[in-house]
């Protein structure tokens, strides 16, 4: 069930970029914003919708922040695929933005994605002023330097530091850069009902920390050709993750551990949360 609902919803923001996009001109930018919103799983934009649902909150209004948040997430892709940050050939199977065009280009459209985020986390369809601008804000928090933009530096400053980075230090990187934009879309059904976020928080938290141990994994396990992208960077550059520090096999058991807990912060809505467990349990299942 949880596969379907994630093709489905998959489906739909692919939807909205295309009636979004598609009214912007055709530019080598814009034609780059389309291209980097293509393909993934789209976990960030399902926790948005399944959020919403498990609150009430009909898909006409959480479509809008569900494809702000795959905005956000494609731009930080963009970036971080850039020669000055990781310089990666390959994303989701296909040659990275600037590969395709150029550094300017995919800078330019990476901007430009980001700025589309918060424009579509604060459309009138969306609901109250209010409701609007919390989802803004914390947006704002989320994604830059107290949350994922962070992350981002403590990844490039461990590159050049003289010794690797504790599980402690790596546990705070991976919350900014990986869990900080997994956890705002976990709270944002019930930041648009106006309901507590604190459960969803608690099971994000969790969430964001295993799908990080899982990528993880997946550097050392996986098959490229199935991730989509080039594997075993890390081990190649000599940083630190949690397979290193950990072992693989802790590493599976901590994962496990973890996606109990975060389905256990679900457990006061009952059945409605079923597909949000789910979701856990595909986190580290998952080969790409």
């Amino acid at each position: 069930m949880f596969r379907e609902i994630l093709a489905q919803d998959a489906d739909s923001i692919q939807t909205q970029f295309d009636l979004v996009l598609g009214a912007l001109d055709d530019l080598d930018v814009t034609r780059a914003m389309a291209y980097a919103t293509q393909g993934g799983k789209r976990l960030r934009g399902f926790l948005v919708l399944e959020s919403a649902r498990l609150h009430g909150i009909d898909e006409s209004h959480a479509i809008w922040p569900a494809t702000g948040i795959e905005a956000l997430h494609a731009y930080s892709l963009v970036h971080d695929d850039l020669p000055c940050m990781d310089d990666d050939d390959l994303r989701r199977g296909r040659p990275t933005v600037h590969v395709k065009w150029n550094d300017g280009i995919a800078v330019l459209a990476g901007d430009a994605l980001q700025t589309l985020a918060f424009e579509l986390c604060t459309r009138a369809e969306i609901g109250s002023a209010d409701v609007r601008a919390e989802l803004a804000l914390t947006l704002a928090k989320a994604s830059g330097a107290q949350g994922m933009v962070l992350g981002q530096a403590l990844d490039i400053a461990a590159e050049t530091a003289p010794d690797p980075l504790t599980l402690e230090e790596i546990t705070q990187l991976q919350s900014g850069k990986t869990g900080a934009l997994i956890e705002w879309s976990a709270c944002a059904g019930a930041r648009m009902a106006q309901a507590d976020p604190a459960p969803l928080r608690r099971y994000a938290q969790a969430l964001g920390l295993a799908f990080q141990i899982a990528d993880d994994i997946l550097d050392v396990e996986g098959d490229a050709k199935k991730a989509g992208k080039r594997l075993q960077k890390d081990a190649d550059a000599g940083k630190a993750t949690f397979v290193s520090l950990l072992g693989l096999e802790a590493a599976k058991t901590r994962a496990t551990d973890l996606i109990d807990q975060a389905c256990a912060a679900l457990d006061g809505y009952g059945p409605k949360a079923e597909t949000l467990k789910e979701a856990a349990r595909f986190v580290i299942a998952r080969d790409s």
